[in-house]
């Protein structure tokens, strides 16, 4: 019994496998592109809302015939949303994917598209600024030269 409680803790303690992350961000990506929320999918799929973060999170894999569902639900081929893992750079993708689960992300992505490239410009110059401010200081030594 002591060997099977070990299994189990280090299974519970297991972190998510990037490629798991990554298909529940494609899944997140799409549900939130069409404006459906976590609990009209869970409605849709029949398991609860919490079920669907998990899966969006990574923490949950997803069974082929769960992701046909997610699909089906999500208006979507299941290609579409397993596209992103299926490329030679496909490690690249996940990466990207994953940080799509950052808060606000897509919230800001979604502004970002909508600005004028100029001030898509000065926009990310500001961000390399405020998180690196060896950069800021660089640009501004060029500004004065």
């Amino acid at each position: 019994m002591g060997e099977e409680t070990t299994m189990s803790a280090e299974l519970s303690n297991k972190t998510p496998d990037p490629m798991d992350v990554a298909l529940g961000a494609a899944v997140r990506i799409r549900r939130r592109t069409i404006g459906m929320s976590q609990e009209a999918l869970a409605e849709q799929c029949g398991v609860s809302f919490q079920q669907i973060q998990k899966y969006e999170n990574g923490a949950n894999r997803i069974s082929f015939s769960r992701l046909v569902q997610i699909a089906r639900a999500l208006r979507c081929r299941v290609v579409d949303l397993m596209d992103v893992l299926d490329t030679p750079a496909g490690e690249g993708d996940v990466d990207l994917l994953s940080r799509m689960r950052t808060p606000g992300a897509l919230e800001l992505l979604s502004a970002f598209e909508r600005l004028p490239q100029e001030a898509r410009s000065s926009l990310v110059n500001l961000l390399r600024v405020m998180t690196d401010p060896e950069a800021g200081q660089r640009a501004r030594q060029k500004e004065v030269a």
